[in-house]
């Protein structure tokens, strides 16, 4: 009999993409299905999604998913729903009330209705026949965050992915983590905990501490006040209608992300603004400058974005003059900082005041435990092992040093697995019996998982390079090569008008090819022999690799 197994099909070492099976004998249970960022080496994808080859490869097994929890409403945890769930067969979903409303949203984009169920915090909910789980409340920068209690027949494991210890949390809701042993009913054997913040050495502020600081922000600005924010952010929003109801602003929402949480968020009572204040952004053009708030999406840069549309003039709406104060109450992602402070850099060339991190740090708190919070966390749960989770590699191995270490943790059970090991418990030991092969899967406009290696590879050198294309006319009749009439196109390489040198090479060295070529290969043969054959010339020639592509003109 095969113990518990925790698969993270997210990954180790990631901040994103968070996907974790927890499997025992014939029944998996999944916690959150998120989506990460692509980086500068990722032209043109969108986002990156789990690699799920190892679920599908259970399911063919005779595995059977029992159901899903959410952790909470960041898109890193619940995005990923919408292009996975249609690969899987049917089952229950389970969230809080706020979680769920957004899990829904994203999933109405694929036309996607499954089954989802709210919990009640501080209650045993049966899944399937081996596991139970029990919601907690903790804070963090969405509201309806959870951890959960997770039982199992190789006992208790408490999954705790993104939080903070917010001591004044804005909805007044405290973190439920010191009832846990005692909710627990046993020792609790395995702790999974947040430690993207490890490098922090002093307790994060609390939530509520941004709202003064983006009122002073907002005051004396004598055109509209502008936020961004990441949209899930409800309690940040909050504090922004607050401040614009004390300073007489009407306040409005744009962009389609921040629209929908919103209104989800009003329709749970998670969001308060009275009626006089919220005005719908068609309007705005009835209302002077002064009395505006703009809460519009797109605080990472992201392209095409409500923000980077307005920055650059391209928004049908709103318009960003002189007068207006921007404020970024939101740090850049790990990774996206590049698209992040461009923004902010042609905000500034535009002659707009920015107020940002960076300069204003109290604009933005974390949502995200620092070091002694994580300590009291530890300390509190005290389970017989510790992983660390939702951090970079760098976090999960200070986590030993800054946290294990200083609470007096057994080192020796903190577990740092590599990416793509599975965990097993069994008999009360841990164990990384078998490593998978893990590849994050790029979503790119429709397409999932289509844009590989090659894919990401021939566009860099697009973006780098430039392209050949060699024209090599053929006669229909005879199949011979038209060998003087060969032509060369270009696009981001060389300007053809003055490169007769390296034109004449590539239609010589073609030529020269096509002539002494074997007339047994195939179509495909000569095209491949010929491309890589020119790439290597030129690349002795001028330095530079453009990508080489060949076609046959039948004439």
């Amino acid at each position: 009999m095969s113990g518990l197994k925790i698969v993270p099909l997210g990954g180790m070492g990631k901040v994103t993409q968070n996907m974790f099976l927890y499997q025992y004998e014939d029944e998996i249970l999944i916690v959150d299905c998120g989506i990460g960022f692509p980086d500068m080496y990722m032209p043109g994808v969108d986002i990156l999604i789990p690699d799920i080859k190892y679920l599908l490869d259970q399911l063919e097994q005779g595995k059977q998913i029992v159901g899903m929890v959410l952790s909470h409403g960041h898109d890193d945890h619940i995005g990923a729903t919408p292009y996975i769930l249609p690969e899987l067969p049917e089952f229950p979903i389970f969230g809080s009330e706020l979680t769920i409303a957004f899990a829904q949203d994203r999933m109405s984009e694929s036309n996607l209705d499954r089954k989802m169920l709210v919990l009640n915090d501080k209650r045993w909910f049966k899944i399937g026949q081996y596991f139970a789980v029990m919601p907690l409340h903790m804070t963090h920068s969405v509201p309806d965050t959870k951890h959960y209690l997770i039982r199992t027949p190789e006992g208790i494991v408490y999954h705790g992915s993104d939080f903070k210890l917010d001591r004044d949390p804005v909805d007044g809701l405290l973190s439920e983590y010191k009832e846990a042993p005692a909710l627990a009913g046993e020792k609790i054997k395995l702790l999974l905990m947040d430690c993207l913040r490890v490098e922090k050495s002093e307790w994060v502020k609390s939530e509520s501490k941004a709202g003064p600081v983006i009122e002073e922000a907002m005051m004396e600005v004598k055109g509209k006040v502008v936020v961004t924010l990441m949209s899930s952010h409800i309690h940040r929003i909050q504090q922004v209608v607050d401040a614009s109801e004390k300073l007489h602003r009407k306040i409005t929402f744009v962009g389609r992300s921040v629209e929908r949480n919103v209104e989800a968020a009003l329709s749970l009572k998670k969001l308060e603004i009275p009626r006089v204040m919220l005005i719908d952004k068609e309007s705005i053009s009835e209302y002077p400058d002064h009395e505006l708030t703009i809460v519009i999406a797109g605080s990472q840069g992201q392209e095409g974005s409500s923000l980077i549309r307005a920055i650059y003039g391209e928004h049908r709406i709103i318009s960003i003059k002189n007068q207006d104060r921007v404020l970024f109450s939101a740090d850049a992602i790990p990774g996206n900082e590049i698209p992040y402070f461009e923004a902010i850099d042609e905000l500034f060339r535009n002659g707009i005041q920015v107020i940002y991190p960076s300069i204003e740090p109290e604009i933005h708190q974390s949502g995200h435990a620092s070091a002694p919070e994580q300590q009291e966390l530890l300390k509190t749960i005290q389970p017989e092992y510790v992983m660390p989770i939702g951090g970079a590699d760098r976090h999960r191995y200070l986590f030993k040093e800054k946290v294990a270490a200083v609470v007096g943790f057994d080192p020796k059970k903190v577990l740092v697995p590599e990416h793509g090991q599975i965990l097993e418990l069994k008999n009360g030991f841990i164990s990384f019996p078998e490593q998978i092969t893990i590849q994050s899967r790029a979503v790119d406009g429709l397409g999932i998982g289509d844009v590989g290696p090659k894919v990401l590879s021939d566009r860099k050198i697009l973006g780098n390079a430039g392209m050949i294309v060699l024209v090599l006319p053929r006669f229909k009749q005879t199949g011979e090569f038209d060998l003087k009439n060969v032509k060369v196109v270009s696009r981001g390489f060389v300007f053809m008008q003055e490169a007769d040198e390296v034109i004449k090479f590539l239609k010589d060295q073609t030529a020269e090819f096509l002539a002494s070529r074997d007339y047994k290969w195939k179509e495909t043969q000569i095209r491949g022999r010929l491309e890589r054959r020119i790439s290597k010339k030129l690349f002795k020639m001028i330095q530079r690799e453009p990508l080489v592509l060949s076609v046959i003109l039948d004439i």
